[in-house]
C-alpha cells in the first residue's frame, strides 16, 4: 500500500477532481473545520495534506502523519504553521511524538484497512489518545459508475481494485466500503455518542475514543 501511494503521490488529488462529487466536496470542507475546532488533532495517514488544509487553520495543533515521504512533500507546500509533519506507520502510533490529543482524523484510511485489523488499529488510536477524545473517519461510499470497480473479494470479506497509474503500472488495492450499520458495529461502546454522516459519495464516523468491539 505504501508504496502504491508512494508512486501515486503526484497524481492523487486528481481524485477530487470527479465533476459528480463536487457538490459532496464543498459539504465536507465546511462541515470537517467544524469538527475539529479547538483541538490538538493527531492525524492518521494524511496524504497529501488535501484534507488537513481545510480543517487546521480552526485546530489548536496539529501532527499529521503518512507513511510515504512523497506524500508528506506535497502536504508541506499547503498546511499552514501550527501542523507539524511526520513519517510513521499507522499500526505503531505509539512511537510518534506524545501530545495531548484531544481528537483524531483519518480521511480515506479506514477502507485500506483489513477487516481483521480493525479492532487493533482503533485499540491502538484510542491508546494514545486523550479518554473521549472525539475521532473523525471520513472515506468513500461505494458508488457504480464513479466508484473504481472492485476487481475480487478475498476470505476475510475484503475487498479490492485494479487501480492504474499514469506511468502505465497497474496496483492491487485494499479497498473495503463499509455500511452505516458496519461502522456502528465498531463502536458499539461509544453507540450514545456515535454518529455517521452519508453524502451521496462519501461518509463520516464521529465517535469518543472508548474500548471498542471488532468488526
Amino acid at each position: 500500500m505504501q508504496d502504491y501511494y508512494a508512486a501515486r503521490a503526484k497524481e492523487y488529488d486528481q481524485i477530487y477532481a470527479k465533476p459528480e462529487r463536487q457538490a459532496d466536496l464543498r459539504q465536507m470542507e465546511a462541515w470537517l473545520p467544524s469538527a475539529l475546532a479547538g483541538r490538538n488533532v493527531l492525524e492518521i495517514a494524511c496524504g497529501t495534506g488535501y484534507w488537513t488544509q481545510f480543517y487546521a487553520p480552526q485546530a489548536q495543533a496539529v501532527l499529521a502523519m503518512d507513511g510515504a515521504p512523497q506524500t508528506l512533500e506535497i502536504a508541506r507546500t499547503r498546511v499552514p504553521a501550527n501542523v507539524t509533519l511526520a513519517q510513521g506507520d499507522a499500526y505503531q502510533l505509539a512511537a510518534l511524538e506524545q501530545r495531548p490529543w484531544d481528537a483524531a482524523f483519518a480521511g480515506f484510511w479506514w477502507s485500506h484497512i483489513p477487516r481483521t485489523r480493525i479492532s487493533a488499529f482503533l485499540q491502538g488510536l484510542h491508546s494514545v489518545l486523550q479518554p473521549g477524545a472525539k475521532v473523525v473517519f471520513m472515506d468513500n461510499r461505494y458508488v457504480p459508475g464513479s466508484s473504481t470497480p472492485i476487481s475480487e473479494p478475498d476470505a476475510d470479506g475484503d475487498t479490492y481494485q485494479q487501480r492504474p497509474l499514469r506511468d502505465g503500472s497497474t496496483h492491487r488495492v485494499l479497498k473495503n466500503f463499509p455500511s452505516r450499520e458496519e461502522l456502528l458495529a465498531c463502536v458499539a461502546d461509544d453507540s450514545a455518542n456515535a454518529q455517521v454522516t452519508e453524502w451521496d459519495y462519501f461518509w463520516a464516523l464521529i465517535h469518543l475514543a472508548a474500548p471498542l468491539n471488532g468488526l
